[in-house]
């Protein structure tokens, strides 16, 4: 659960933003607030996002292997339900990242409008993300939350929300744990950003440098 704000060091050091490190345009930009969820959610999920996040080369390794395009409407089986392999009607044309926070799922679209990818996600619990056409604005490689609320890699930010800007990243860790695990994705469960497990993280950050078109439906 995140919202991200553009601060400078004078808001850092004041608490209200977050200070990106590494990655593309880290100066222009800081990374998410984020809130720990209540209850006993946050156990961490020991497979593939663990290894990628701590492991620089596991992360480069998957971010190869995930980027390789396979045929027209193919995709990760693990993320795949009910057929994700055409974008939404309302969605627009060519290139583009298509959120559905409805159905809690993003598609990656090419230039010829084929979809490339698809996956579940977990967008806000809060009504703070206006349906639109955005565009990619700042990236982060790693980002860190105010207080308490984590740490998260692949920031790609697009929207400005009331208080903080919006973006896509992996799931947070905060204390040595994820925020929320692998099964939750496809429901709602962040206070501002939109959460992705690591592969797809790494996929959309590839697909999508500054500059790129976002939907949200």
């Amino acid at each position: 659960m995140c919202a991200s704000s553009v601060v400078t060091l004078t808001a850092v050091l004041g608490g209200i933003g977050v200070l990106p490190t590494g990655g593309q345009d880290a100066s222009a930009v800081t990374a998410s607030l984020t809130v720990p969820l209540a209850g006993p959610d946050g156990v961490a999920d020991n497979g593939a996002d663990d290894t990628a996040r701590n492991s620089a080369a596991d992360d480069r390794a998957s971010r190869g292997a995930q980027s390789a395009k396979g045929p027209k409407g193919t995709a990760d089986p693990e993320v795949i339900s009910a057929s994700p392999d055409v974008a939404p009607a309302e969605s627009g044309d060519g290139k583009r990242v298509v959120f559905s926070q409805e159905d809690q799922r993003v598609w990656l679209v090419d230039d010829d409008n084929d979809v490339e990818r698809s996956y579940l996600v977990s967008g806000s619990v809060y009504d703070n993300l206006d349906p639109g056409t955005y565009a990619v604005f700042s990236r982060s490689e790693k980002a860190w939350g105010i207080d308490d609320s984590g740490t998260m890699n692949w920031f790609v930010r697009f929207a400005h929300g009331p208080n903080a800007a919006i973006g896509f990243h992996d799931i947070p860790v905060d204390d040595g744990q994820q925020v929320q695990t692998r099964a939750e994705l496809g429901s709602p469960q962040s206070h501002g950003c939109i959460r992705q497990r690591t592969a797809d993280a790494l996929a959309l950050w590839d697909f999508a440098p500054i500059g790129t078109t976002v939907v949200v439906i």
